[in-house]
């Protein structure tokens, strides 16, 4: 049979935010039980381009993959390959810009699920970008959300989010005129933003929050400040490996001596009951989400079945 290639227009057409929370919680725990590998990103560059690889095996659903995506001055582009393997053929080929939208706000999703002290019904929101909007969906997915505090620095921006995200979600949305009104007092922040500076301070956070940073994953990027890795009393992330080469702001509390990676522990490893992510109501938590290839496997693998449904969608490869 010959492998598949899926436009954004169709993979659109099958994604679906309460499937890929399950998809990644399912991958995070697979991991940390040792049935899946995942090989953290590298990046190739020259002038204006950058060329970002990733890949992974998820024994447990028979297949591996690849995520490749470049960035450019004018924009980014993303493919994921699966590979069954079994026979080492390829199924299908996935434009993948949505697809990596929604498997990132799932990660904060299932985060929120296992670390956030109690019922969630507020939540804070800093950055309005592409990947705010999935951000904020799997947290209602997860949450039975009332209103949503958001701030990015372009009024417009969080205004027009505010009201596109509140008509979606049918909650209320709140657009704020400073970072610290989307922190203070909130049980669940989340920063979603490009920032190479905080964009957080520890010294706002309430007892008990959990702070979930998911924008940051270059060492020269820092979305939250040292306090907030400080005053954190249990501190979860997606991969120990991934943040050692690209957590900025992990990496530079750790030359300033205010960090221990043996503090560290991975969200698998609390699904699946090998470790604590959470102390007590009253702990602030970290989640540190930088994105695994993995995930990106194990969703194109539920696309895919899903696809199998629908035969009008996907362009046979000639090979």
């Amino acid at each position: 049979m010959a492998a598949k290639f899926y436009q954004e227009s169709e993979v659109a057409q099958l994604l679906e935010m309460p499937a890929t929370i399950e998809v990644v919680e399912e991958c995070f725990k697979q991991l940390a039980l040792g049935n899946a590998e995942n090989v953290p990103r590298r990046r190739s560059r020259t002038q204006g381009f950058v060329l970002h690889d990733m890949s992974a095996t998820a024994g447990y659903l028979g297949v591996s993959g690849w995520k490749q995506y470049t960035t450019t001055k004018e924009k980014a582009r993303f493919l994921v390959g699966l590979y069954d393997c079994a026979s080492g053929e390829l199924l299908a080929i996935f434009e993948a810009d949505q697809l990596g939208q929604f498997r990132t706000g799932a990660s904060t999703g299932v985060a929120s699920r296992y670390l956030a002290a109690g019922g969630i019904h507020q939540v804070g929101l800093i950055g309005t970008g592409w990947q705010a909007e999935t951000q904020l969906t799997a947290l209602a997915a997860v949450h039975s959300l009332r209103q949503v505090f958001v701030y990015s620095r372009d009024i417009d921006k969080r205004t027009s989010f505010a009201e596109k995200m509140a008509d979606s979600l049918g909650i209320e949305v709140i657009p704020v005129h400073e970072p610290r009104k989307a922190v203070e007092d909130l049980p669940v922040v989340v920063t979603a933003t490009t920032s190479k500076t905080p964009v957080l301070e520890g010294n706002w956070l309430a007892e008990g929050a959990l702070v979930c940073a998911a924008g940051a994953n270059w060492l020269f990027k820092a979305e939250i400040d040292q306090d907030t890795i400080l005053r954190a009393d249990n501190i979860v992330c997606d991969s120990i490996e991934a943040c050692r080469l690209e957590a900025g702001d992990f990496v530079a509390a750790d030359e300033a001596n205010r960090f221990d990676w043996d503090k560290l522990v991975t969200l698998g490893s609390v699904i699946a009951g090998q470790k604590v992510g959470r102390d007590n109501a009253q702990s602030i938590v970290l989640y540190e989400s930088l994105g695994l290839s993995l995930q990106d496997v194990a969703l194109a693998d539920w696309l895919l079945k899903k696809a199998k449904g629908r035969p009008d969608l996907g362009t046979d490869l000639p090979f």
